[in-house]
C-alpha cells in the first residue's frame, strides 16, 4: 500500500510563530461540495448564541458566497480591500439576524484567488489585527490546497476539515492534511463529517481518514464532529436563511451546536 497523495516538490512554506492567532479557526475542505461554507455560517451563528464576538471571514476567494447564502447584499467586501479603496476593518458587515459579523468576499469574482503573495499577506496580517477585537475569528477557506487556502489557513489556531463519505473528499482531505503538516508539523488539524447518515456511518469515515494519516503521516487528527445528513439544510440554503433561524431543532442544527461548544477557545 502506497501514499495515496504523494508530496508535490513545491516550497510549502512555514508561519511564523508571530503571526499565530489564538482566537481563530478555520474551516477547510479538499473539495468543493462538501457544506464547508454552510458549516461555517452555522458555526458562527452558534458561537454567537453562546455569547462569542464572532466574525466570519468569507476566504474562499475568488467563488465567495457567504452573502448569497445568507441573502445579503453587503455594500463593502474584500474586493474594495484588494483594490485599494477600503481598510480590511472598514468592510465588516453586521449580519443582525444571525447576531455575528461577516467580512464578505466578491462573488463570482475570480481576482482574490490570484493575489500576490504581498497583497495576501497584507490582508492575512490585517485580519490577525482585526481579530484581537472579537472572541473567535471563522476563517471560511476556499475549497482545495492551492497557495491563498494554505496561507489564508497559516494562523489558524485550529483547522477544521471538513469532509463527505465520498473518495474524492477522502482523498482531497488527506491532501490537506499532508501540505499542512508539512508547512507546520504543529497544525491542529480536526476533522468535521459532514452529511452523514448516521452517527455510526460518520465515526466509519473518521476512521478511514484517521487511518490514512496514521499510517502515511504518522499523525491522527481528532475528530471534531459529526454532522447528520439533514433535509432542513438544504430548505435553510434555497430560503438564504441561517439554519438556526429558520430550523434550530434540526439535528443538523444541533450537531454543530455541540461542535461550538466544544471549541476550545
Amino acid at each position: 500500500m502506497t501514499d495515496p497523495i504523494p508530496l508535490r516538490t513545491e516550497k510549502v512554506s512555514s508561519v511564523p510563530a508571530l503571526l499565530r492567532c489564538p482566537n481563530m479557526v478555520a474551516v477547510a475542505s479538499g473539495k468543493g461540495g462538501v457544506g464547508k461554507t454552510w458549516f461555517s455560517i452555522t458555526l458562527c451563528q452558534a458561537l454567537a448564541q453562546r455569547g462569542k464576538k464572532t466574525l466570519l471571514f468569507d476566504g474562499d476567494f475568488g467563488l465567495a458566497n457567504v452573502d448569497i447564502q445568507l441573502g445579503l447584499t453587503p455594500e463593502k467586501d474584500l474586493g474594495a480591500v484588494v483594490d485599494g479603496h477600503r481598510a480590511l476593518e472598514d468592510c465588516v458587515t453586521p449580519y443582525k439576524e444571525g447576531r455575528f459579523d461577516i467580512l464578505a468576499g466578491r462573488s463570482g469574482s475570480g481576482n482574490l484567488a490570484t493575489l500576490p503573495s504581498q497583497k495576501l499577506f497584507e490582508m492575512r496580517n490585517g485580519l490577525i489585527s482585526m481579530a484581537k477585537a472579537y472572541d473567535v475569528v471563522v476563517v471560511d477557506l476556499g475549497a482545495g490546497i492551492d497557495r491563498p487556502v494554505r496561507q489564508m489557513a497559516g494562523p489558524a489556531a485550529m483547522t477544521y476539515i471538513v469532509l463527505i463519505d465520498e473518495p474524492t473528499s477522502l482523498t482531497d482531505a488527506y491532501a490537506f492534511i499532508k501540505l499542512s503538516r508539512a508547512a507546520n508539523p504543529t497544525a491542529d488539524l480536526r476533522i468535521i463529517v459532514n452529511m452523514a447518515s448516521s452517527v455510526a456511518e460518520g465515526q466509519k469515515t473518521y476512521e478511514t481518514i484517521r487511518k490514512a494519516s496514521a499510517t502515511f503521516l504518522n499523525y491522527e487528527p481528532l475528530l471534531a464532529g459529526i454532522v447528520r445528513r439533514d433535509s432542513k439544510v438544504r430548505d435553510a440554503i434555497r430560503a438564504q436563511t441561517a439554519l438556526l433561524t429558520r430550523s434550530p431543532l434540526s439535528d443538523a442544527a444541533k450537531d454543530v451546536e455541540t461542535i461550538a461548544a466544544q471549541l476550545p477557545f
